[in-house]
């Protein structure tokens, strides 16, 4: 299927501060946001399934279901469970740690979209050398500091690598594949990343648990549109 990571939300329960996750998606597809992927450590499957549901259903009432991709972070079950309760579930998106690439698209079929994370380290050589025929998309960062995900670009060390604008200039010249970034990604950013050459950004905090969501997910279009 066709599909787009360029402006990327990533929402779960314990962003919003308490709102429903539903009116976060809302505010951001309103404002020209292209994917949503349901995230959440603290949900259990089935609130997971619920939430993919509701979030499906929105998008179908606004008339979105084929222009903003929907995924589900890392749980095929909840994936393929909430498709089985008539969730248009566009895929999923994984990390390095989590069930294979390649089972997921064995069971999302072919037109389903996979986003991998890429990992800490050496990235130049993984995306230069790695086999990545059952994904569609690289995730990469943290940009900065992010408290949504503290384990975040993490070493073996335990030391935190950061992503700069050099390095991801220079991902995107030898990827195969579309590439986004986030963590810790704010409006400023925008102009940096989009000069990069980078295909997309995802946010969580920046608009999840800003004061404003709407105002801030159209802050974010803007500066990108902009500087595009």
């Amino acid at each position: 299927m066709a599909f787009s990571i360029e402006k990327y939300l990533v929402v779960g329960p314990e962003n919003t501060l308490g709102r429903p996750v539903s009116d976060i998606v809302r505010d951001a597809v309103e404002a020209g946001f292209t994917c949503v992927q349901i995230r959440s450590k603290v949900a259990s499957a089935k609130e997971m399934i619920a939430l993919a549901v509701k979030v499906s259903d929105l998008l179908k009432t606004m008339g979105k279901s084929d222009e903003v991709t929907l995924l589900i972070n890392d749980r095929l079950d909840v994936a393929l469970a909430a498709r089985e309760a008539g969730a248009k579930v566009d895929g999923i998106h994984v990390g390095q740690t989590d069930i294979p690439v390649s089972v997921c698209r064995k069971y999302l079929g072919e037109d389903a979209v996979i986003g991998l994370s890429a990992p800490t380290g050496d990235l130049t050589r993984y995306v230069r050398e790695g086999n990545f025929k059952d994904v569609d998309y690289f995730g990469a960062g943290p940009l900065h500091e992010t408290a949504t995900k503290r384990d975040c670009g993490l070493d073996d060390e335990g030391n935190i690598i950061y992503r700069t604008l050099d390095e991801i200039k220079k991902l995107v010249s030898i990827s195969p594949l579309p590439i986004t970034i986030g963590g810790g990604v704010k409006a400023e950013d925008m102009k940096s990343l989009v000069e990069t050459g980078v295909d997309g950004f995802f946010v969580v905090s920046a608009i999840a648990s800003a004061e404003d969501p709407k105002a801030a997910a159209e802050e974010l279009v803007r500066r990108w549109e902009v500087a595009k």
